[in-house]
C-alpha cells in the first residue's frame, strides 16, 4: 500500500511555485488603457452581479491574441487582442466570454473536479497495481497486461472527462457573455467576429486536432453555436458611439507607437494619415526613435488640436522625464493628472519627476503626490522607491528605509526587504504605524508570506 500510495503521488503534477524573486508575466501599466478598459467593463459586470468584487483588467505584454480569468478578481488581456481587434465591441466581447467564467464560479469548480479527479486517479492507480501484483505472482503476461492497461486507461478517460467538463464551462460562457451583452444594451456581433476570425485562422489546423483532447470547443461548432445565439439580438446592428470608437483607436494608436519598431510605425500610420490616433503613434515613436526636439513638436501638435485630453500630456511629461529634464516634466505631469479620471499612476511619475528635480523645494509636495498615488496604487514598486528617495532627503530615514522595504517586497526581493523594515522598525515608536508596517514586513517568512505576531509591552501580563 505505501508503494502504492508513492507511485499514485508521482503521477499526479505537482503545482509550479512562485519563488522569490522570481519575474512574473510581462504586465502593461497604463492610465489611458486602464481607464478604456474599466469603461468597457463596469456595464458588464454590473450585469453579471460583480460589480462589488472588485475585478479588473490586467495587460499582459503579448503580441497572441488571448483572454483568461486565473483567481475571479483579474481578467488577464493580452495587448496583442487590444491591437487587433478593430472596434470596441469586440474587446468588449471579450471581456462579457471573461465575465461569464467569474460569474459562473468556473475556476472554483475546476479546482474542485481537479480534487476529485486525483482522488479518483488515485483510487484506479491502487487498483491498477494489485492487477500488476496480482499477475505477477500467478505468473501470467496477460493478467499483467490487464494491470499496465488499469493504470493507463483511467488517466485518459479521467483527462478526457476534465477537457470535456472545461469545454462545457466555455460555452457557459459564451452564453453568459452574450446575456451580459444584451442586458446593457450592446451588440454581440464583435464577439461572435472575434471568435469566427479566431476560428478561421486555426481551420487548417484544426483538421488534425483530435476534439476530445482540447479545452474549448472546437472552431466550427463553437461558431455555429454562437451565430443561432448570437443573431436573435434586438442590438446585432448597433454600433460603438464615436467617442468609443475614437478612443479605442487611440488605445491601438499608443501601444503600436510604443511597442512596433520605427519603421513598422511609420507604415502603419504613414504621414499622409493625418488623423489623431495616427498623429499620436508617430508621436510616441518619435519618443523612441527620435530627437527630442522633434518628438515635443509633434506632442505639442497633438495638445494644441486637443487640448483637454490628459494623455497627450503625460506623453510629454514622460518623455521629458527619460530624457533626463525631470524639472521641465513637472508642468505636463501635472496637467495630465488634473485632467486624467484616474491619475494615480501620472501620479507617481509627477512624483518621480519632483524627486528627481533634486529641487529641495518640491520635496514636500512630492512625498504628498507619492503618498496619494500609492493609497490607490499599492503594488507599485517605483513609487515606494520614489517615495524612499523623498523621505531620505528629508531626513526621515525610518519612512525612507520603510518605503524601500515595500518596494523590495514588491520586486520579490524578500531577504532585502526583512532587513530594511527590521532597521525601519528601530527607528519608529513601538506601535506607531510605521512601526507596525515595518513589524509586518520584517516577520515575513523566505517566499514573502505574512506571519502572525503578538507584541507584548512591558507593562502587559505574560
Amino acid at each position: 500500500m505505501l508503494t502504492a500510495a508513492a507511485l499514485a503521488a508521482a503521477s499526479i503534477p505537482s503545482t509550479a511555485q512562485s519563488q522569490s524573486g522570481r519575474a512574473g508575466p510581462p504586465i502593461i501599466r497604463d492610465a489611458e488603457i486602464e481607464q478604456l478598459l474599466r469603461e468597457y467593463t463596469q456595464p458588464i459586470l454590473k450585469a453579471a452581479g460583480l460589480s462589488q468584487q472588485n475585478v479588473r483588467v490586467v495587460i499582459i505584454n503579448d503580441p497572441s491574441f488571448n483572454a483568461f480569468v486565473a483567481d475571479g478578481k483579474r481578467i488577464f488581456i493580452n495587448s496583442g487582442a487590444l491591437m487587433k481587434a478593430n472596434t470596441p465591441n469586440e474587446v468588449i466581447g471579450v471581456l462579457a466570454h471573461e465575465s461569464g467564467h467569474i460569474a459562473g464560479g468556473h475556476l472554483a469548480r475546476i479546482r474542485e473536479q481537479m480534487a476529485n479527479a486525483s482522488t479518483e486517479s488515485m483510487v484506479a492507480m491502487l487498483l491498477g497495481i494489485g492487477a500488476l501484483v496480482a499477475g505477477a505472482r500467478s505468473g501470467s503476461a496477460g493478467a499483467s497486461d490487464i494491470g499496465l492497461a488499469g493504470l493507463s486507461a483511467p488517466q485518459a478517460i479521467l483527462q478526457n472527462n476534465m477537457l470535456s467538463y472545461i469545454r462545457a464551462q466555455e460555452e457557459q460562457a459564451d452564453r453568459a457573455g452574450v446575456k451580459f451583452l444584451t442586458a446593457t444594451g450592446q451588440s454581440p456581433k464583435g464577439m461572435y467576429d472575434t471568435f469566427k476570425r479566431l476560428g478561421d485562422e486555426i481551420l487548417f489546423q484544426a483538421r488534425y486536432i483530435d476534439p476530445y483532447l482540447q479545452t474549448h470547443p472546437m472552431p466550427k461548432e463553437r461558431v455555429a453555436a454562437l451565430e443561432e445565439l448570437v443573431k436573435t439580438s434586438p442590438y446585432w446592428d448597433k454600433k460603438d458611439p464615436p467617442e468609443l470608437q475614437f478612443r479605442h483607436d487611440m488605445m491601438r494608436a499608443k501601444l503600436y507607437g510604443y511597442m512596433d519598431r520605427s519603421g513598422t510605425t511609420a507604415n502603419r500610420y504613414p504621414a499622409s494619415d493625418q488623423s489623431l490616433p495616427a498623429r499620436y503613434a508617430r508621436a510616441i515613436a518619435a519618443t523612441r526613435f527620435s530627437d527630442l526636439g522633434s518628438a515635443l513638436a509633434q506632442v505639442d501638435a497633438l495638445i494644441a488640436a486637443k487640448p483637454q485630453y490628459p494623455y497627450f500630456y503625460e506623453v510629454k511629461g514622460q518623455a521629458l522625464l527619460e530624457s533626463g529634464k525631470a524639472a521641465e516634466a513637472i508642468a505636463p505631469l501635472r496637467r495630465a493628472a488634473q485632467l486624467a479620471p484616474n491619475p494615480a499612476l501620472i501620479q507617481i511619475l509627477l512624483g518621480r519627476a519632483l524627486v528627481e528635480s533634486n529641487d529641495p523645494a518640491h520635496l514636500t509636495e512630492a512625498i504628498a503626490v507619492l503618498e496619494n498615488s500609492l493609497a490607490r496604487e499599492p503594488e507599485s514598486a517605483e513609487g515606494y522607491s520614489q517615495l524612499a528617495i523623498g523621505y531620505g532627503r528629508k531626513g526621515d530615514l525610518g519612512h525612507a528605509d520603510l518605503a524601500s522595504a515595500q518596494s523590495a517586497l514588491l520586486r520579490g526581493d524578500v531577504k532585502a526587504a526583512r532587513m530594511l523594515a527590521a532597521r525601519a522598525k528601530d527607528r519608529f515608536p513601538v506601535g506607531s504605524p510605521g512601526w507596525v508596517k515595518s513589524d509586518d514586513i520584517s516577520n515575513r517568512d523566505k517566499d514573502g508570506a505574512a506571519r502572525t505576531t503578538v507584541v507584548v509591552h512591558p507593562k502587559d501580563p505574560p
